[in-house]
């Protein structure tokens, strides 16, 4: 979606009250039937996934991958309360510690919205490549989904130093569960950068319903298909 009309729309849409807002979205009913769907989905995408945790799992076992199957990094859920998300591990093992000690490059991936090029991040494993182009390094969030700590779909979590990039708009930011996907995951993830990305984002918390739950969902069904957006 091209960016001036994703920024056109969202203007539109928070001119609502915020007493609409509050009415249409996170109506008891509405509230009901996205856990609904969050469980439901969550048990099938377990089960469906399975096999892949098992053929995944056995891939830890050798080379520089060699190390815990899963990484969790602490991000900010819901009305700010921090919570583990679950990844399959695609980056070394002291990853974080090592991006930290070159200065250089730890600067870079903060002015560069907190990412780096995967050809020139040292992190990144061979095996860790491949999981983050097919997104398969997201399924055990699905566990995350089921704990209650994220939804289906919603704004992704973040850690806490990008919660500035939403200045006033914090609050309602946080005022959703986040989400394994979600609108601005859905419409190209990497290739949407802040402050375009706050827009997206803000523009789901105010026009979230399970109609527009699922049509992101199957958005992101196409997008993984088409590796758009992944690095």
């Amino acid at each position: 979606m091209p960016k001036s009309e994703i920024n056109a729309r969202y203007i539109e849409e928070t001119q609502r009250t915020v007493l609409t807002r509050k009415l249409g979205n996170d109506s008891t009913t509405y509230l009901f039937l996205k856990r609904v769907l969050d469980l439901f989905g969550a048990v099938v995408g377990l089960v469906l996934s399975s096999p892949l945790f098992f053929v995944i799992s056995l891939l830890y076992l050798f080379g520089d991958n060699k190390g815990p199957v899963f990484f969790k990094q602490k991000r900010v859920g819901q009305g700010g309360k921090e919570f583990y998300i679950y990844k399959f591990r695609s980056m070394i093992v002291n990853a974080e510690e090592l991006l930290k000690s070159n200065k250089v490059l730890y600067k870079k991936y903060i002015d560069n919205n907190y990412k780096l090029e995967p050809d020139e991040d040292p992190r990144i494993t061979k095996i860790g490549r491949l999981l983050r182009k097919t997104s398969l390094d997201e399924l055990p969030q699905f566990i995350n989904v089921l704990k209650g700590e994220m939804s289906l779909v919603g704004p992704r979590p973040v850690i806490a130093e990008e919660l500035m990039e939403y200045g006033e708009k914090k609050d309602l930011f946080l005022s959703a569960r986040p989400g394994l996907t979600g609108y601005w995951a859905a419409s190209g993830r990497s290739d949407i950068e802040y402050p375009e990305r706050c827009n997206v984002e803000l523009y789901y918390i105010e026009n979230r319903s399970i109609a527009l739950d699922i049509k992101i969902i199957l958005q992101t069904i196409y997008s993984v298909i088409a590796r758009k957006g992944a690095y």
